[in-house]
């Protein structure tokens, strides 16, 4: 078994709010739970302009779960109102417990 995770560290366009945030964050987040991952919001919560979005999947092919994490990144960096400062993928497996 394979587990991939995928941290992507972004900086949002025109946001003055926690409720603009909130706007452009939460359909990325939809969009990418279509991608049959778990996905949230997992860091820099309290900044308007600044959001971290964690991404994880499993697959018993550690090349899916690198395709699949290829994707989140793609759907994420297609996004014109954000901008991606950086992103982090790991791949762990059964012998790094």
């Amino acid at each position: 078994m394979f587990v991939g995770t995928l941290r992507i560290d972004v900086l949002l366009g025109d946001v003055r709010s926690l409720k603009q945030k909130r706007a452009v964050v939460r359909p990325v987040v939809a969009e990418l739970r279509r991608l049959d991952v778990a996905v949230a919001e997992t860091g820099h919560q309290d900044p308007y302009r600044r959001a971290e979005i964690g991404v994880v999947t499993v697959s018993g092919d550690a090349a899916q779960v690198r395709r699949v994490l290829d994707s989140c990144e793609r759907v994420v960096a297609a996004r014109l109102e954000i901008e991606v400062l950086s992103v982090r993928q790991r791949l762990l497996d059964e012998e790094d417990e």
